[in-house]
């Protein structure tokens, strides 16, 4: 999976690279779908929502920049595979997710396998999680109608949003870096197109 579907199409992060060679993708989608855990494409997990396919996950990921030492936020900790990765590269990581199965599902992994520097609550992610911040970088895996002016808010100087931004059938996943103090001034850039299940809630599509 790693040389084929994401070393092969540009991903050289070599600290990314040896977190998906040790995270066990199989342990976050359903048993009926093990063999199909290392193909490169989406697959459903429980209540209509999916595991990303493993190039956008590594895409998304390279683009937070992460050394290590960072605080991060993930907007949709669905199966939980995103989030063991950010453990792998962060320092610490928290993860909102609104639908409480899907939390405790991967919380169960995630403590299976000594990520114990993931904070996990459910919750409407939209609004991220101000007490926390600031954050060195958040990551949305929600395709959301427009940009939250509130996550851009929690970001440090200098920190990383990627998010997929578009319509409920299409997005174009965004890295935003902000600049300095005023939440308008952030550099953009695209990384090419997407489709993510709906962002739900007060800052996305509604609930």
């Amino acid at each position: 999976m790693v040389d084929v579907q994401i070393r092969a199409r540009g991903i050289s992060d070599q600290r990314l690279l040896k977190a998906i060679e040790k995270i066990p993708r199989h342990l976050f989608v359903d048993e009926g779908l093990i063999d199909q855990a290392y193909n490169d494409n989406p697959l459903p997990i429980d209540r209509q929502q999916t595991i990303s396919q493993p190039y956008i996950v590594a895409l998304m990921t390279e683009a937070m920049e992460l050394t290590g030492r960072e605080k991060v936020l993930e907007i949709g900790t669905g199966s939980g595979y995103q989030t063991a990765l950010l453990a792998e590269l962060a320092e610490r990581v928290f993860s909102i997710e609104r639908i409480a199965v899907l939390a405790a599902g991967a919380r169960r992994v995630l403590d299976a396998l000594n990520h114990y520097n993931v904070a996990i609550r459910v919750g409407d992610g939209t609004y991220g999680w101000r007490e926390e911040s600031p954050f060195d970088a958040i990551l949305v895996t929600a395709g959301a109608p427009s940009i939250p002016k509130i996550l851009i808010e929690q970001l440090t100087i200098g920190g990383r949003l990627v998010i997929p931004v578009g319509s409920r059938h299409s997005q174009a996943l965004l890295k935003l870096t902000r600049l300095s103090e005023n939440p308008e001034d952030v550099k953009r850039e695209d990384l090419g197109g997407c489709r993510f299940v709906d962002l739900i809630g007060e800052h996305g599509w509604g609930n």
